[in-house]
């Protein structure tokens, strides 16, 4: 099953400079491991310095020739994040928007401020960040890689932050590729379902069981299975990347089939339905 493909010019290279949000852990330290692998030179985006030193050390350790730098700054601040990149010495070929958090629960119980969280990092992060950029990713002809998730195209139980904070970055990608391609930056998006991450790991502690029952339609991913798929689509130049054969099949079966999937996704949250009020 294929997706719409950009045109195959030159993929990843050896000499090319990448910033990876959220690469002190989880997808972004997996990603930014296998950029290192492929010769390119990698920056670190994350709010824990202490963190990002140690994955800095991590992929160097796995990597002995890695050219490895980072960037302790909150993607939700704006001014911070124009700062800190108006410091960066490197050109800039690729960037990575993989910074992202989750809150999870029935909407009744979460808070205004859970979807103000997860909408200033998960869509905010990533635009504060390609504005703090998209300079020097004009100048290079670049790449801007969003990673976003399969609730960015459906919904999902528990999920009323989440999704709605992917979904806005899936339109934003979409609106956004219109505008830079003809300026020759590259934009990409990936949607993966869920993986195993420590931020998955904090979540399976307290998740609600419809929640649990509908995400687990598709078994999580490994975390090297996602990374190297990524790589792989990013490498292509595939506008879209679904990670995961059987995600693939659930992404294509909602937009063709919605009812049935719809129908599938009832059947197994009603199986264990509890609700808000139990």
């Amino acid at each position: 099953m294929k997706f719409s493909l950009f045109n195959r010019t030159a993929g990843l290279r050896a000499g090319q400079h990448a910033v990876v949000t959220g690469g002190s852990s989880g997808l972004g330290l997996a990603l930014s491991r296998r950029l290192a692998t492929r010769g390119l030179s990698v920056t670190l985006v994350a709010r824990d310095k202490a963190r990002l030193a140690t994955a800095a050390a991590s992929i160097s350790d796995a990597v002995p020739s890695a050219v490895i730098d980072y960037i302790a700054v909150d993607v939700a601040d704006s001014e911070a994040l124009a700062a800190a990149f108006d410091s960066l010495t490197q050109d800039l070929d690729i960037l990575v928007n993989s910074a992202g958090i989750i809150r999870e629960g029935y909407f009744e119980g979460l808070s205004t401020s859970d979807f103000h969280d997860v909408m200033d990092i998960n869509f905010f992060g990533t635009v504060n960040t390609i504005r703090a950029t998209l300079p020097r990713l004009k100048q290079r002809r670049g790449r801007i890689v969003n990673i976003a998730s399969v609730a960015g195209l459906t919904g999902v139980f528990g999920y009323t932050p989440y999704c709605a904070a992917k979904h806005a970055l899936v339109g934003f990608t979409a609106a956004l590729r219109f505008e830079l391609e003809p300026q020759g930056v590259r934009v990409q998006l990936v949607c993966p379902g869920e993986f195993e991450s420590p931020m998955v790991e904090d979540l399976d502690r307290t998740r609600t069981p419809e929640n649990r029952r509908h995400t687990l339609t598709i078994p999580k991913l490994r975390i090297d299975q996602l990374a190297d798929a990524t790589v792989a689509g990013i490498d292509s130049g595939q506008r879209l990347v679904v990670p995961g054969a059987q995600t693939r099949v659930l992404v294509t079966a909602q937009r063709l089939v919605p009812s049935v999937a719809n129908a599938i996704a009832q059947q197994r949250i009603s199986a264990v339905y509890q609700g808000p009020d139990r």
